[in-house]
């Protein structure tokens, strides 16, 4: 099966505009611009164009890519549809990505609407964030796999032990729940609970009270987190061979980690300034997208040749 080079372009562009959704919104929350448009939606102040000023652009900027990226994944969706009703079996798998990321941005988008009219609180925003990023890796899986599906169907295929997939889906539900601590985190404001790092505030086990806590057990995950990548990462080499496809996933899986890691590192030492916080805010979300994206790959590519069968 071929896939067109005018369908990757399009697969392209969604994940490409999900990405510039997901970052708007972290833009929106560091700069604290979530009512720049009012308690209004889908209009800004009553209008589509309201009067300038920096919040409401971040906003209606925010409003007007998700609208845009709304429309793509739309699109889309549509066109494997239309590929799938040809072809069941081989647009199966893109299918059920298209369907996942129209359903998640309409869900960020309800909950985007629904935290302009009504106060939501930090741990609902966070869900929000959560609910981004899952939209986000269904857009990743699906570029992912306009290129697999070009790729020659191996002649053995490549055995993966059920463990693998235990052991990725373990990593997957823990790396969302640091994801949701650092998103709660950015919303309660409490990113100055540790000064310094890789101690906290000077000490390996700080009073856990208020954000110093809050800090110190996301810290304490992103440990446990790195761990569980790492020792995944040999586990999969040791499983498949160090050639096979998922073991060069799994490799980018823990080079973003260490990229996660020194961004965190770099966050930490922003706190404060303002201009360099929102910047290396960014950074830190851009790579754990892109890290959560890749890791679900290896969590459905471990589920679906977990007896040997297909291609990785």
């Amino acid at each position: 099966m071929m896939v067109t080079g005018r369908f990757r372009a399009f697969a392209i562009a969604s994940c490409i505009g999900m990405l510039l959704v997901l970052l708007a919104g972290a833009l929106v929350t560091n700069t604290d611009s979530g009512r720049g448009c009012g308690d209004d939606w889908p209009l800004c102040h009553g209008k589509f164009i309201p009067a300038y000023t920096l919040e409401t652009a971040i906003e209606l900027s925010h409003r007007v890519v998700s609208a845009l990226e709304g429309i793509l994944v739309l699109g889309v969706t549509i066109a494997v549809y239309r590929k799938y009703r040809s072809n069941r079996e081989a647009y199966k798998e893109p299918m059920f990505y298209a369907n996942g990321a129209l359903l998640f941005t309409v869900i960020q988008a309800l909950m985007g609407a629904a935290a302009v009219k009504w106060y939501q609180s930090p741990p609902v925003m966070a869900i929000h964030f959560g609910i981004s990023i899952i939209a986000f890796a269904a857009t990743m899986l699906l570029v992912i796999w306009t290129y697999r599906a070009n790729r020659p169907v191996r002649e053995k295929p490549l055995r993966v032990p059920g463990t693998v997939y235990k052991w990725a889906l373990a990593t997957s539900v823990f790396c969302y729940v640091i994801i949701y601590l650092g998103a709660y985190i950015r919303h309660t404001e409490s990113a100055g609970g540790c000064v310094g790092w890789p101690l906290c505030n000077g000490e390996v086990i700080p009073e856990l009270s208020g954000a110093t806590g809050i800090v110190f057990i996301h810290r304490v995950g992103a440990i446990l987190f790195g761990l569980m990548v790492a020792g995944l990462y040999l586990y999969i080499r040791k499983t498949t061979g160090e050639d096979s496809s998922l073991s060069k996933t799994a490799g980018w899986v823990t080079l973003l980690l260490v990229a996660q890691i020194m961004s965190g590192a770099w966050l930490t030492a922003t706190v404060g300034n303002d201009n360099w916080f929102i910047f290396t805010s960014l950074v830190h979300n851009l790579i754990i997208v892109a890290l959560f994206g890749l890791l679900m790959d290896i969590l459905i590519r471990s589920w679906r040749l977990r007896e040997g069968r297909g291609q990785a």
